[in-house]
């Protein structure tokens, strides 16, 4: 199974940007969609975007839409999710998450432990 190392969150003030990656360690991503999901206190885990790993087709959520980039680097095992023009509400916990499958709809399979996202002056 796939262990899942989240960095790149932090606090960045409001219209600022961070980029997020994910490492895996343990098994390929290559045959896999690998996503971001977020979870902000007292709310719901949110799932942000994702990428398919047969195309690399991207979904996005509407709350990040045109103003985030999910990307991956299979010669690294690695994902990436660039934010931009942060919002408060963007503050949250970051989870990445390896799925059973090539595609969004598969089961989830592997969780990261998460990082950090603050969005404040």
């Amino acid at each position: 199974q796939v262990q899942l190392v989240e960095s790149g969150g932090g606090l960045v003030q409001p219209g600022g940007s961070l980029t997020l990656s994910c490492a895996g360690s343990g098994d390929s991503f290559n045959y896999y969609a690998i996503g971001w999901f977020r979870q902000a206190p007292g709310k719901e885990r949110e799932g942000v975007a994702c990428i398919s790993a047969i195309d690399s087709s991207t979904y996005y959520s509407d709350s990040v839409k045109g103003r985030s980039t999910i990307s991956r680097d299979n010669a690294k095992n690695t994902l990436y999710l660039q934010m931009n023009r942060l919002k408060p509400e963007d503050t949250a916990v970051y989870y990445c998450v390896k799925l059973q499958g090539p595609v969004r709809d598969a089961d989830f399979d592997s969780w990261g432990q998460g990082t950090q996202v603050t969005v404040s002056s």
